[in-house]
């Protein structure tokens, strides 16, 4: 039961975090940038929150599935952080990378980004919700500290291969910093775009 706990958290995080989002693709940014060390203290740094982070909202989804106006919450946080993402990619395309950077840069980055993650509000508020009502997982606390030490690996192992991939691909296509950098930020303004169009559009439908 033990390990199909863990095994759970692992597989429904790791497969949360397959689509580009805004946490893989600042990960893919640090890793072309900066390094494959600095990636990996990001990725460490943000497992480590998202451990805390599905424990507590796991705790909080019966609450949260009432607040009615969450979801446009979330989408209108959404907007802003891709659009500023976008935004700071976008003028730092042409830039080359920094020579040095803070021995714990990428750690703090990895704890903000874990912070700053309201996608995963919904996702485990669906998904840990699911997991509950059929019996897969208990809500007793360590049942749920072992789901979410799950969670967390499936983070860690996501990301990972995320930062291997782009690391690979930059090295084999000899793609430029400038054009990768170019793509992650016409994907933030997309993605921020998809939420502003998904709001207008349901509150046309409401009227």
């Amino acid at each position: 039961m033990i390990f199909l706990t863990i095994f759970l958290g692992l597989a429904v995080n790791f497969i949360g975090y397959v689509p580009p989002g805004n946490i893989n693709l600042t990960l893919v940014q640090i890793t072309i940038n900066r390094g494959l060390k600095q990636a990996l203290q990001f990725i460490t740094a943000f497992s480590c929150v998202e451990l805390v982070f599905t424990y507590i909202i796991i705790h909080a989804a019966e609450w949260l599935s009432h607040q009615l106006k969450l979801e446009v919450i979330i989408d209108w946080v959404m907007v802003v952080l891709f659009g500023a993402l976008g935004a700071i990619t976008w003028v730092h395309r042409g830039k080359p990378p920094k020579a040095k950077v803070s021995r714990y840069h990428s750690v703090k980055h990895g704890i903000v980004m874990g912070i700053i993650n309201p996608m995963q509000i919904p996702f485990w508020m669906i998904s840990g919700t699911y997991l509950i009502t059929h019996g897969w997982i208990v809500t007793g606390t360590w049942p749920l500290l072992l789901f979410s030490a799950g969670s967390a690996l499936g983070a860690f192992l996501c990301l990972f291969i995320y930062a291997r991939s782009a690391r690979y691909i930059q090295t084999r296509f000899e793609l430029s910093t400038n054009l990768i950098n170019t793509c992650i930020a016409v994907l933030f303004f997309s993605f921020a775009a998809y939420h502003v169009v998904k709001q207008v559009y349901l509150l046309g439908a409401r009227h």
